[in-house]
């Protein structure tokens, strides 16, 4: 039996106008992510400037534009009030940069993680007003910051004008500022609603140097729109897509030299970047800063112009994210040891009184994807605990976390993932009501990952250049998943195990005449799996060493071929 649900999407009709225009396989892509029509398609492959949206659209963007320029002109101290994750220190060091070159006097401001926490809070905005900051612009945050803005303009702070920045889903009251940017305001007139938080601040940037006649020198800042998108998973269609696609050929040819050194510490060729290097080469490594000590100094070494500075700083960017994969893998297993010393339950609940804060979320990650449950691992204390969530789209997390309000000193997320505090005396009821609303919610489901199958193909119809026409789709991420194929009834001619602790597979397949390399990772345990004839699930990869090139299969999942075809039939009559 596979390990996952498989779906098989609807096929392209018989007749369609895509067929006409491109290849079968291509065709069916394009249907499966919703471009059905000849025009849609030709503005998926364009990705050119069309399909950047009007900064001047965006809310309130005259009235920030008006007061940044107001504060350029009269040397004001400007704040830029960012987050600690990717996306929050890209687009802080895009609008602070980029008001640099304008002659704007900047101060770069990211909260401390453990001590301060996400958003906006009043001991920084009376620290940056006691520095002289008179405006603070956010990125990524502070659109949920009412109680921190009202205190801005209060007697016991000096005045401290706000213009908010951000692509969180607004409240129903929103903070008091001068300006709100947000393309999800309710009204808003913007098209496009998925830009991140980068996204949103290079927009603003992007109607300043518009009003001076200047737009295309914000090109220059592509990259880092591209590393914040891509890091913060959001879906890569419309804009999005335009901003990573350009933002990767830039830093495919970066002079900066914090990412040219990470880079190579890294292992990672820029001039082959793409997006599975930024999710898991570059992003770990710079998160990595804000999960053990302070997320400032990787805003340093996205901007530093000094070779020896972006050396020493990846240098520990670098050791920062082994000590992070150490910590997590220690509290990988104490979750585990927990996990397997009870019946399996719908909601994974894990205390940890000797985790780092940093790392819990990650923790809860992985315990998400490999049980299938929704996870909450939670750094106990004497007076209060902090919690982090991951969940799986059958059960909205912050939902449920909404409903024991009552027992928490803070909350919020989204469906997927969630944090909070609690004080340690709530603890053991808000677990309890939680598994209540857990049981209930999920009783009766298949609690196994849906994988979306596009398209059922022979392996002797797989090509090099049936590999280029479905390269053209890249930039793959959210919203635009690598293609996914399954072939059926493939004869294993061979297996090994590989990788340390014999961790992944290796497999030679045949179907015909075509025999075909593969690789699954992580599924070493499943050796024993593997005979008969399969049914296998797998992307395309094109492996190049020493000049030449080779495809072979990434197997995501596999299943003997009588079992699929017994549960399909299951499934559907």
């Amino acid at each position: 039996m596979s390990r996952s649900r498989w779906n098989l999407l609807p096929q392209l009709p018989e007749r369609h106008a895509l067929k006409d225009t491109y290849a079968p396989l291509v065709a069916q892509l394009l249907f499966n992510r919703g471009l059905d029509q000849i025009t849609k398609a030709e503005s998926f492959f364009s990705t050119d400037k069309r399909l950047c949206g009007d900064p001047w659209l965006m809310p309130d963007i005259d009235k920030a534009v008006s007061r940044i320029q107001k504060a350029i002109l009269r040397g004001e101290k400007i704040a830029i009030y960012g987050d600690f994750d990717v996306d929050g220190i890209s687009a802080t060091a895009v609008l602070a940069k980029g008001l640099e070159n304008l002659g704007g006097c900047v101060i770069p401001y990211i909260p401390h993680r453990l001590h301060e926490g996400h958003g906006l809070n009043i001991s920084a905005l009376a620290e940056l007003s006691k520095h002289g900051a008179t405006l603070v612009i956010t990125v990524d945050c502070g659109i949920t910051g009412i109680v921190q803005t009202q205190e801005c303009h209060s007697s016991r702070m000096p005045p401290l004008d706000l213009i908010i920045t951000d692509h969180h889903i607004p409240p129903d009251v929103l903070p008091s500022a001068i300006a709100i940017i947000n393309p999800k305001l309710n009204g808003a007139h913007y098209p496009f609603k998925e830009l991140a938080g980068v996204g949103v601040a290079y927009k603003v940037l992007q109607a300043l140097y518009n009003g001076l006649g200047r737009e295309n020198e914000t090109e220059q800042f592509l990259d880092l729109v591209a590393l914040g998108t891509v890091a913060d998973m959001m879906p890569l269609t419309d804009e999005n897509r335009y901003f990573v696609k350009a933002g990767l050929e830039k830093l495919r040819t970066t002079a900066r030299y914090g990412l040219l050194e990470l880079a190579a510490l890294s292992s990672i060729k820029l001039e082959n970047m793409d997006t599975q290097d930024i999710s898991f080469g570059l992003a770990p490594r710079l998160n990595a800063a804000g999960r053990l000590e302070h997320a400032i100094s990787a805003y340093e070494l996205l901007v530093t112009d000094s070779y020896e500075k972006a050396c020493e700083l990846a240098a520990n960017m670098v050791a920062q994210n082994s000590e992070r994969q150490r910590l997590t893998s220690s509290a990988l297993s104490r979750a585990h040891e927990q996990v397997t010393s009870q019946d399996l339950t719908p909601l994974l609940f894990i205390r940890d009184d000797s985790g780092a804060r940093g790392i819990i979320g990650l923790v809860a990650g992985r315990l998400c994807e490999e049980y299938y449950h929704p996870a909450i691992v939670v750094q106990t204390g004497k007076d209060m605990c902090y919690g982090s969530c991951r969940s799986i789209p059958e059960f909205n997390i912050t939902e449920a976390i909404s409903q024991c309000a009552d027992l928490l000193t803070r909350f919020g997320g989204h469906a997927q993932a969630a944090g909070f505090a609690v004080s340690s005396e709530n603890l053991s009821l808000f677990e309890a009501r939680l598994h209540e609303i857990a049981c209930k919610h999920l009783k009766g489901l298949d609690l196994r990952p849906q994988i979306d199958i596009d398209a059922a193909v022979q392996l002797h119809e797989i090509s090099r250049e049936v590999f280029d026409q479905i390269h053209k789709l890249e930039p793959f991420g959210m919203g635009n998943p690598a293609p996914v194929l399954l072939s059926q009834s493939v004869n294993v001619i061979d297996f090994r195990n590989m990788g340390t602790g014999g961790i992944h597979l290796r497999l030679k397949l045949k179907h015909g005449d075509s025999i075909w390399d593969a690789v699954a990772f992580n599924m070493g345990e499943r050796s024993s799996e593997v005979k008969g004839l399969l049914d296998i699930v797998y992307n395309l990869k094109l492996d190049e060493w020493n000049g030449g090139a080779k495809l072979r299969l990434n197997v995501i999942d596999f299943a003997p071929s009588e079992a699929v075809a017994l549960n399909w039939y299951k499934e559907n009559n």
